[in-house]
């Protein structure tokens, strides 16, 4: 695989099952390198076959009206600035009606049970009347903490609300208003209120924590259902009962997050034994959340140990395997009796397809990717294990065809309460079929194993060398040891968010490594906490204890704090508008390396946030490779 074949695989998502219990909505996207833009379309598979159902080039999130007879999803333009609205088309297909027109655009939308409205998630500015020009020559104005989001951008002039909407269009209807944020709606059961999730707390962006809330959808103010916690995904079991995805702790990352039925004396974890994430960060899985079945169990998507699996939790609070494997499960759809299944998996080796799953037997049913999984040339993933300090670390290789001897190249995941898996990963494709061979593990910290083991990290990073990254270098060890074509002469390293602070961390301890390229990392923990759009709770929730005054924590955690010690040639890439990582952290890092002489370069990727690798313009995805393969072929001696 090459950067310019970014544009010969599709991604399918967010599975949706028509109310006749077989035909599937789904949504199939692809980079389009020419015009610089993603191509979005909504498929739909009959039974038999599959075909593109809307002709994009921006259409998302499709949901079928509850009697089957339409479909409603998001549709933009594709053009730069062009916001989503709500479009409604019928079943059988024809052109789709656009029935919202809000400033900011829509991010969401449900049908009620009767099928006569929808709940709609609206952006609209805080002051209207202005025109572009105007809006975008002010200064912007700060009054408090949540000004910006990564991958939302600047959040304090605007505001998201719930609507209804009636399907044929018309006037959308307030059912909240204000300078709130909410998201994440849907309807109760009976048709009488909607939830939805809510910051709202006297202390909110500063302190982490959101809340579930109702609102009649005859009007009134909403309720709030629980406390301020983790929470996302909520949703109404068939008897009317309010569950949540998360954890009770607003303060408890990195933390495995259960489901929990809410009742008057608070919240219930189900299936409190299963010690596995159903929240799982990445890939995302959509639709997320529980799935209700008719007798008030649940199907639902697990990580567990480099896969994400389905699992059926019963209203007992026991639990069974629904569908697994060693693969990455992107998204389900199920029948309500628990007979079939839409699903999207993916493995190595394979970008995904459409899976129906039938009582226990699977078929994949749909083709998109034949060609691509054809010619692209993949290389299988080599999963192997490392038994350190007392825990079996999970790693992988990916080796290029032939005998001879290849750079090592250790790839660092982000997080890091996120994993590695057997999933498909356009990087490790990439530089494999670039000649590298590619090492990468879930350390201690990662996701997919745990309470204890998500958690170990916690209040160690201040160390030297703290558990994650000893396990790092164990795992690179045992690689060497067990791959002779492994060229331990020929090491680089490299890694984007966690993956990049903890390359910072590594260089200065182990100069091994002729190459580097730290990406979008944190690096300097003393101005992170006020300049990251998680910065106020992310340092206390990994360095523990600590306030504005622990600056000695603060900077023993800081991978600057040791740049001075760095040997090794450092290309740094980072996106100008990351505001998860701002920019000013590789700036500092980079300044230290020129200061000493450190061959060092940087790479800045304009009008770009933090998940540019994975969700960026894909002309930049496409130069991001091309300058990542550059730098390592010239310090690792791969020619090309």
């Amino acid at each position: 695989m090459t950067p310019e074949d970014l544009a010969g695989y599709a991604t399918l998502s967010d599975p949706q099952l028509h109310p006749d219990g077989v035909r599937v909505a789904f949504v199939v996207s692809r980079m389009d390198l020419d015009d610089d833009r993603y191509e979005r379309r909504i498929w739909v598979w009959d039974g038999a076959t599959s075909r593109s159902f809307t002709h994009g080039p921006a259409d998302t999130r499709p949901r079928w009206s509850p009697d089957g007879t339409r479909l409603a999803f998001l549709r933009a333009t594709g053009e730069p600035g062009k916001v989503a609205q709500v479009a409604v088309m019928g079943a059988g297909g024809g052109e789709a009606a656009v029935i919202t027109s809000f400033a900011l655009g829509a991010s969401e939308c449900e049908w009620s049970p009767d099928g006569g409205r929808l709940a709609v998630i609206g952006a609209e500015w805080l002051e209207s009347g202005l025109d572009d020009d105007e809006r975008k020559r002010r200064p912007r104005r700060i009054r408090g903490a949540g000004f910006r989001f990564d991958n939302l951008g600047w959040l304090h002039d605007r505001r998201k609300n719930v609507y209804l909407v009636d399907p044929a269009g018309g006037d959308p209807v307030a059912l909240t208003s204000g300078e709130d944020r909410d998201g994440n709606v849907v309807w109760r059961p009976d048709g009488k209120a909607v939830a939805f999730l809510s910051s709202r707390h006297a202390r909110r962006y500063v302190e982490p924590g959101v809340q579930a809330w109702e609102v009649p959808v005859g009007g009134g103010e909403a309720v709030a259902l629980v406390e301020p916690g983790s929470w996302t995904d909520p949703s109404y079991g068939p008897g009317g009962a309010f569950h949540l995805v998360g954890h009770p702790d607003p303060w408890g990352y990195p933390r495995v997050s259960g489901v929990w039925r809410i009742e008057p004396g608070g919240p219930v974890r189900l299936a409190a034994d299963l010690d596995r994430n159903f929240a799982v960060p990445a890939p995302v899985v959509t639709p997320s959340g529980p799935q209700w079945l008719d007798d008030g169990s649940f199907r639902a998507a697990i990580e567990d140990r480099a896969t994400v699996r389905i699992v059926e939790v019963h209203s007992d609070g026991t639990w069974t395997d629904v569908a697994g494997g060693e693969r990455t499960i992107t998204g389900m759809t199920t029948r309500s009796d628990g007979s079939a299944m839409a699903l999207v998996a993916t493995t190595p080796t394979d970008p995904g397809e459409l899976v129906w799953w039938e009582r226990g037997v699977e078929r994949v049913v749909t083709d998109l990717n034949a060609g691509f999984r054809e010619k692209a040339g993949l290389v299988p993933a080599e999963h192997f294990t490392v038994a350190h300090d007392g825990v079996e670390l999970d790693a992988w290789v990916l080796l290029p065809p032939g005998p001879a001897k290849v750079p090592l190249l250790l790839n660092i995941h982000g997080g890091p309460a996120t994993q590695f898996g057997f999933g498909f990963f356009d990087e490790f494709q990439v530089y494999a079929g670039a000649g590298f061979g590619v090492v990468a593990c879930n350390p201690r910290g990662s996701s997919g194993r745990g309470t204890d083991f998500v958690r170990t990290p916690v209040g160690r990073w201040h160390e030297e060398r703290p558990p994650d990254l000893e396990d790092i270098l164990a795992v690179v060890d045992a690689a060497l040891a067990r791959y002779e074509r492994l060229d331990a002469d020929r090491m680089g390293i490299m890694g984007g968010s966690y993956g990049g602070f903890m390359t910072g961390r590594i260089l200065p301890l182990d100069h091994r490594w002729k190459s580097a390229v730290p990406e979008r990392g944190l690096y300097s923990f003393t101005s992170f906490a006020g300049t990251s759009d998680i910065g106020y709770w992310f340092p206390f929730n990994y360095l523990g204890d600590w306030t504005y005054q622990g600056w000695d924590t603060l900077w023993a955690a800081s991978p600057l704090s040791r740049a001075h010690e760095v040997t090794t040639p450092c290309l740094f890439i980072h996106s100008e508008e990351d505001f998860r990582c701002p920019i000013e952290q590789a700036e500092q890092y980079f300044a230290v390396l020129v200061e000493r002489g450190v061959e060092a370069e940087m790479l800045r990727f304009p009008g770009s946030g933090h998940e540019l690798s994975r969700s960026g313009k894909p002309k930049y995805r496409r130069e991001r490779f091309d300058a990542i393969l550059e730098w390592h072929r010239r310090h690792l001696g791969v020619t090309t």
